[in-house]
């Protein structure tokens, strides 16, 4: 088993709220953080809304300078890093730093630079082209700008797996504890892709909601029947993960405890989901069996819930077989009816949600379920927030490529 690994602080940015306090009252509130893309002009794309990072300034967490010379998804990690950090009151100054990791990933990177050094690069020419142009849009520079900033010398990783990535991190960090690696890990997933290129890239792929243009409010709709595609998102969530060991000593505030991690591959299709969920179902019980729990001990399910007829469907069918007879028993909620798809940063973020969750016994809505699917009859938290007792839950994230991450987290007890 190893240690025993918890979650000690919490730092997000998302459409709906920066900072632990904010986003959580944002999300039992069911507020919508979709709107009218304003980074650039959507007028010409099928799809024109996202949920994005409102008034941020990147000079609150980083120098100006440098932070001229990061791409805005590295803006947002070294942010949110900076916020999980001072949640877990986290004195560096006493603490060996050798021994605090960085895992965090993004699925899609700088793509905002690349973006504005191509056009550099076709109207001006190659000696126009910025020398921070490479490490301003690889996509391990999340990790690295963060473990800079903080002087953080530990494992430092950066793992790519689309839509999976902030739970594959946060996952393979659990295991760097787990194995004595590390004392502290900050770790999940940056992006900062709402960009003419990505968008139109999603809309050339049919992926993206565009028949809400005109009202986003009610864009992203998981789980019902209307569903027409899911709706991009920007930001980013960090947890700060120690082991119980460490954070007992310090006297640190316990979140929730990381008690399982699975992941696994449909190995099906390179955007498609292998039909009925088998696959994702599989993953969720590989977590549940990690933890030393059985599908009766699982209280809630943090949906990947993309607002797709595909994911949607696939993932209602693998908590089906996971669970059995009290399927229908086992709330299932997304969070991305408020946010939007958060691409590489949806694990993190909605890892935070999740622990979240279950500290407060209050499950997050899934907004704007209003007409059910045939088939697609579980308990979705329609609309408004729950109190619900939450022993342990599920994260749910899947990702092009046929990655699946799941990570279970319970509630701590001594």
């Amino acid at each position: 088993m190893g240690n025993r690994v918890v979650v000690t602080g919490i730092g997000v940015i998302s459409p709906i709220g920066t900072g632990r306090e904010t986003f959580w009252k944002a999300l039992l509130a069911g507020t919508n953080g979709i709107e009218r893309i304003s980074r650039f002009d959507p007028a010409d794309y099928a799809a024109q809304i996202a949920g994005e990072v409102k008034d941020f300034d990147p000079t609150i967490y980083i120098d100006k300078k440098e932070a001229k010379r990061m791409d805005r998804y590295a803006q947002f990690a070294v942010g949110a890093t900076k916020l999980a950090l001072e949640d877990a009151k986290l004195d560096l100054a006493n603490e060996d730093c050798d021994r605090i990791g960085t895992y965090i990933g993004t699925g899609i990177g700088g793509i905002e630079t690349m973006h504005a050094q191509y056009e550099k690069l076709f109207s001006k020419g190659p000696h126009h082209i910025s020398p921070f142009f490479i490490p301003m849009m690889i996509g391990n520079m999340a990790a690295g700008q963060a473990a800079i900033a903080f002087g953080l010398h530990g494992p430092s990783s950066c793992i790519v797996t689309a839509c999976a990535t902030g739970s594959n991190c946060i996952g393979d960090a659990f295991r760097v504890l787990q194995r004595g690696e590390a004392d502290v890990m900050v770790a999940g997933g940056t992006e900062a892709a709402i960009s003419p290129a990505a968008v139109a890239g999603f809309c050339s792929m049919k992926a993206l909601c565009t028949d809400c243009n005109d009202d986003p409010a009610h864009a992203s709709r998981p789980f019902d029947k209307n569903r027409s595609g899911f709706v991009m998102g920007e930001g980013a969530g960090m947890v700060i993960l120690e082991t119980l060991e460490h954070a007992e000593k310090r006297g640190a505030h316990i979140y929730a405890e990381i008690a399982g991690y699975g992941s696994n591959s449909d190995a099906y299709h390179i955007t498609s989901p292998a039909p009925h969920g088998e696959y994702q179902a599989k993953c969720m019980r590989i977590a549940i069996a990690d933890a030393g729990l059985t599908p009766d001990d699982i209280d809630y399910v943090n949906a990947h819930g993309t607002s797709t007829h595909m994911n949607d469907e696939g993932e209602t069918e693998a908590c089906k077989a996971v669970f059995g007879d009290r399927a229908k028993d086992v709330p299932v909620s997304s969070i991305k009816s408020m946010t939007g798809h958060l691409l590489g940063a949806a694990g993190g973020v909605e890892c935070i949600a999740t622990a979240l969750a279950i500290e407060n016994d209050m499950l997050p809505p899934t907004i704007n379920y209003e007409t059910p699917d045939e088939g697609l009859d579980l308990d979705y938290v329609p609309n408004q927030a729950r109190a619900h007792k939450v022993r342990a839950a599920i994260s749910n994230n899947f990702g092009f490529g046929g990655h699946n991450a799941c990570l279970l987290l319970k509630k701590f007890v001594k």
